[in-house]
């Protein structure tokens, strides 16, 4: 009620000031008129009246300007008062819903689980429950530990391979040892094998074999050399029989003696934790004694330090079998590309441990290494090689001069081998 009171007083108010409007326009008019009619019987009109109009007809704009703001303002009033009044209250009717708002949300039918038939005259016993194993867990456990100790493993072994530089010293029995590359590499991966890790089961014994002048002594020193730059001067023993036990009645001493030195050398080793290397030149004129007691220091019965050790013997023994083997089967050892050379080396290596076993079993501990004969060409590359030394110069009219004054074998398959090998290079080069 009050809303539509409010919208029926705006438009009297309208209403009223329209007529109020119109009363006095109409007024005006009138009054105009009448001027009209006075000046029609006066005289012409002058400046006073004209003024006069103009200032009615400036009123009359001025109160028709008023009447109309006055209007709108009115006008604005009741627009306001009749917004408000016209908004109509909003009703909640069911049109605007949909059926998925209203709808509920049904419940997932469960399956009825069957029951247990248990037999009539038996208890029921309810199945017992599986539980979790904890091993499991101890599983991935020992998995990870396991996994942590393989690789610290893998880097100790490549850290201690690196130790001894085991890739210089190739280099170096490559370029100074001539005609024994089979040697030099059988040697090189026993020591390779070896050196890869510092727990053993027993220790490494290698025997080299060949006739006179055909390197050991000089490979040994090559060894001996550059174990002394990697683990030091305490830790190689270079033991000579004919020097350091010369007379045949002091064997038994010269045994304890050498057994006293090597466990020496092993027990400072095993603190330092380095392998230490023996070098037995000379090994054929060894006397019984000292065999035995290197037997009893190579065995696997000996505590752990003395099973990271490396023997190495330096020998002729069987140096008839190398010679005969090889000029019997030269044809065979030509053809090295054809895999003959490794069954060859085989067969002598089979020859050489039959022999050496009669001797003494020390040799069975041993890994046997046989060194061939050289040919002319290897004894020519010794001769260059000490004349660079001695600061010869290397004329190769000269080297084949002095190679052929060294006695061959019969040339048999188209090599021709040296009877004493590289041994007389260094007199004949000293008498230049």
């Amino acid at each position: 009620m009050s809303d539509q009171e409010s919208s029926t007083s705006a438009s009297q108010t309208e209403g009223e000031v329209e007529g109020e409007l119109d009363e006095e326009v109409d007024t005006e008019r009138e009054g105009e008129r009448e001027n009209n009619l006075k000046h029609r019987d006066s005289p012409p009109l002058h400046i006073s009246s004209f003024s006069s109009t103009l200032r009615a007809v400036i009123r009359i704009k001025q109160k028709y300007q008023t009447l109309k703001k006055r209007r709108q303002e009115m006008g604005e009033d009741g627009a306001l008062i009749g917004a408000s009044g016209r908004t109509s209250p909003k009703i909640f009717t069911f049109d605007g819903t949909t059926p998925t708002a209203l709808s509920v949300p049904q419940k997932k039918k469960r399956k009825k689980r069957r029951g247990v038939m248990y037999p009539n005259r038996g208890r029921r016993r309810v199945p017992p429950r599986q539980e979790r194993s904890r091993a499991k867990y101890c599983l991935y456990l020992l998995f990870a530990i396991v996994f942590i100790q393989v690789y610290n493993a893998i880097e100790n072994l490549d850290d201690h391979v690196l130790r001894y530089d085991l890739e210089g010293l190739d280099k170096t029995l490559r370029r100074e040892v001539f005609g024994q590359q089979g040697a030099v590499e059988g040697l090189l991966s026993h020591l390779k094998e070896y050196l890869s890790t510092y727990v053993h089961n027993k220790p490494l014994v290698v025997s080299l074999h060949g006739p006179s002048g055909v390197g050991k002594s000089h490979l040994g020193r090559l060894l001996a050399g550059h174990f002394r730059s990697v683990v030091g001067e305490t830790l190689v023993l270079q033991y000579y029989v004919l020097h350091h036990c010369p007379q045949e009645a002091d064997t038994l001493q010269c045994a304890r003696d050498l057994s006293a030195m090597i466990s020496e050398i092993v027990e400072r080793a095993e603190e330092e934790e380095k392998i230490p290397l023996f070098i037995f030149d000379e090994a054929e004129h060894m006397h019984l004694e000292i065999l035995d007691a290197l037997l009893h220091l190579v065995s696997t019965k000996q505590s752990n330090e003395y099973l990271n050790a490396i023997y190495l013997f330096l020998s002729n023994l069987g140096h008839a079998h190398i010679t005969k083997h090889m000029l019997h089967n030269s044809s065979s050892i030509s053809m090295a590309k054809s895999g003959r050379h490794n069954h060859f080396v085989k067969e002598l290596t089979l020859i050489l441990r039959n022999t050496l076993e009669k001797i003494h079993t020390l040799w069975t501990e041993a890994d046997i290494l046989p060194l061939g004969l050289l040919e002319k060409g290897h004894v020519m590359e010794c001769f260059l090689d000490e004349m660079a030394r001695e600061g010869f110069y290397p004329d190769h009219t000269n080297i084949e001069r002095l190679a052929g004054e060294i006695e061959y074998y019969p040339e048999v398959g188209g090599h021709q081998y040296s009877q004493t090998g590289c041994k007389l290079v260094v007199a004949k080069v000293n008498l230049l």
